[in-house]
């Protein structure tokens, strides 16, 4: 359903701040052009009730959220710092960072390599914000409350055996760096076992798209997608 025009106006105002945008450009935001552009972000982030961590953290309440605070989630020290530093995400600074990730927060695993347009930062973070629930900073991840799909669940149950894992790795360093950082590639240092298993299970059975990932995932066996599992969410990102 498309936003009132009035809920447009109202939530383009928040974003005034927002460096090179005009009062009169944030008027213009588009709600159904930001939540366009978010599937170039859904693919790390869940946002909305029920969101849980992916390769990113959940995006719900991320306004007024300290940076690098849901709890559970293994974040980069960069990131870490930034919150200790007292970085609160209000839409400059989520404004800022989406232009240059990189350069807003040196250091952190974020692949994404910036939205150069203010205008189109404008139209997401309506869109985010239209969605987002109020939570206060430091608001853990609550929301592990979807459904477990059976594969993973059933995966989930068996003692992935981390070393084993970690021998299996090899061909996932050669394009996901161990280190944690991405350049283009997502991160999978810290990532959640769920996450992880799900999205494996995905490619095996060509609900996600990717040649390579099909190439490796398609012969594994559940227990060394559990080792794999096992050894990747233990790391912790530099």
């Amino acid at each position: 359903m498309k936003a009132p025009a009035t809920a447009v106006i109202t939530l383009s105002v928040l974003l005034v701040s927002l460096a090179g945008v005009s009062a009169a450009e944030t008027q213009k935001a588009d709600l159904e052009q930001g939540k366009k552009l978010f599937n170039a972000c859904k693919g790390c982030h869940e946002i909305g009730t029920g969101a849980r961590n992916k390769v990113g953290p959940h995006l719900d309440g991320v306004f007024g959220r300290t940076a690098g605070s849901i709890k559970g989630f293994k974040y980069s020290s960069a990131m870490k710092d930034a919150g200790k530093n007292g970085l609160i995400w209000d839409e400059k600074n989520l404004g800022e960072y989406l232009e240059k990730p990189r350069d807003f927060i040196t250091g952190n695993r974020m692949s994404f390599r910036g939205m150069v347009k203010p205008q189109d930062r404008v139209n997401l973070l309506a869109w985010l914000a239209s969605i987002s629930k109020t939570a206060p900073a430091n608001d853990p991840n609550t929301a592990q409350k979807n459904p477990i799909p059976g594969f993973t669940a059933a995966v989930l149950k068996l003692d992935g055996d981390r070393e084993y894992g970690e021998y299996l790795s090899g061909e996932c360093v050669t394009c996901h760096q161990v280190s944690g950082h991405a350049d283009g590639i997502p991160s999978i240092v810290g990532i959640p076992k769920e996450y992880f298993i799900t999205s494996l299970f995905e490619y095996k059975s060509n609900i996600r798209s990717n040649d390579v990932m099909k190439l490796r995932v398609e012969n594994l066996t559940n227990e060394e997608v559990a080792a794999l599992a096992a050894y990747f969410s233990s790391l912790d990102p530099k």
